[in-house]
């Protein structure tokens, strides 16, 4: 791998590590201050909801801009989010203000891989990148949690600066002011990420233009006979995640009594897991055997289901450690495979705007149905159960929209996959 790469590495560590530690933190902040009970699950459709309503310009931004610079004013925009909650904002606003700066992070991210690296180390980037982003998911979550434990807070809470009101007095704003310098050490890394030979993409300030174009480049890469089965994988597989990390939080304090601090252990368990399945299949999977993966996606659907027949923590930690594998395993070559394609059918950048858009529209879709269930007092247990469906439902058609493809339109199929082996770029 090429010096760079290991500094978007760190970069991209820090920024999801505070990402994470902010979710915990934002949750007891919730429940600590009275808010409705359907606040904590609109966290997760909140911080989508830039992902979706910016997805036409933020890719065409990436690809206009040097991308180590996109994603140091996206950290920049972090921060603000995170300001604004610690100081009295409402936390769901500011929430969504930090998924504003993500939704600018996200095509720069990916997208620099495709410019730096060529495609026959894409899999396994794209295993590292995941597995050490899944790896600051399981640090970040935890240490939410034990930002908010006793022993640290009450240290954290006994820190007075002279002649100095900061107005931190709970648990919940003492981890988010740590979590503040969190985000600035990720915009240092930003600062060092080098600039690649891709040339840039003049960016339009016509907005009608660049809708189009995005309408354009979602509607190619849809056509695509790989593209439309990994972004179908893809979408599915991030709208369902971005919703489970709030659900177990749920199903923890239903089936376990856990609390928030408790509860944020068994979220890192399910991390760990998708941790491992993502670097093994960095190592095992190749480009163009990337959608051999999706049956797993039926089975992950119906592990989801065997979650509400689980009351001891001793046989949920393996569980979700299996849960989480299947996960990592398949997403990896899938998300590889469609960098891959939208890099061939359009620029980097807005390749992986549409991604971002598809994948957060689905988990704004289905976290406003999970938080109007939770709002008319839908259990954990029921809500487990219709995601668990949905997923191995879903994944069924895409298997067999795949079938379908490769003997309707074989030898179309055959050459992307023969380009898929072949692209030294």
């Amino acid at each position: 791998m090429k010096k760079g790469f290991y500094t978007i590495m760190s970069a991209q560590f820090f920024s999801s590590l505070a990402d994470n530690a902010l979710l915990v933190a934002a949750i007891e902040l919730l429940k600590t201050s009275g808010a409705p009970a359907w606040h904590v699950p609109a966290l997760s459709p909140m911080f989508a909801l830039f992902y979706v309503v910016l997805a036409p310009f933020v890719g065409a931004f990436a690809d206009a801009v040097p991308k180590g610079q996109v994603m140091f004013v996206s950290n920049a925009i972090k921060v603000v989010g995170c300001v604004l909650m610690l100081f009295g904002g409402h936390p769901l606003l500011a929430y969504a203000i930090v998924g504003l700066g993500a939704a600018a992070y996200s095509p720069a991210k990916y997208g620099i891989l495709t410019e730096l690296l060529p495609a026959s180390q894409l899999v396994k980037a794209n295993g590292w990148i995941e597995g050490l982003t899944i790896l600051s998911i399981i640090l970040g979550i935890l240490l939410g949690g034990l930002l908010l434990g006793r022993a640290i807070s009450g240290e954290l809470l006994s820190l007075d600066l002279p002649l100095i009101d900061t107005g931190i007095d709970t648990a919940a704003e003492a981890a988010i002011a740590l979590i503040v310098f969190l985000y600035v050490a990720a915009a240092l890394f930003n600062l060092k990420i080098p600039r690649t030979e891709a040339p840039l993409q003049p960016l339009s300030r016509n907005l009608a233009v660049l809708v189009r174009d995005f309408s354009a480049c979602n509607a190619r890469l849809w056509s695509d006979k790989l593209g439309q089965i990994s972004l179908a994988t893809t979408t599915l597989f991030w709208g369902v995640s971005g919703n489970l990390r709030v659900i177990v939080f749920a199903w923890a304090a239903a089936a376990l009594g856990y609390g928030t601090s408790q509860a944020s252990s068994l979220v890192g368990v399910v991390a760990i897991g998708t941790a491992a399945g993502a670097v093994l299949a960095s190592w095992r999977m190749r480009l163009d055997q990337a959608t051999s993966v999706i049956p797993l996606g039926i089975g992950m659907g119906v592990l989801v289901i065997g979650l509400n027949f689980i009351g001891n923590v001793w046989v949920a930690a393996p569980f979700l450690v299996l849960l989480g594998a299947i996960g990592g395993y398949l997403v990896v070559p899938m998300n590889a495979l469609l960098q891959h394609r939208g890099h061939n059918l359009m620029g980097a950048g807005r390749s992986i705007a549409v991604q971002n858009f598809n994948e957060q529209a689905c988990i704004l879709g289905l976290g406003a149905f999970y938080t109007g269930m939770a709002r008319f007092g839908l259990s954990a247990f029921g809500a487990i159960t219709i995601f668990g469906l949905v997923v191995a439902g879903t994944m069924e058609l895409i298997r067999r929209w795949h079938i379908s493809n490769t003997v309707v339109h074989r030898d179309e199929v055959e050459h992307l996959l023969a380009i898929a082996r072949t692209d030294k770029h």
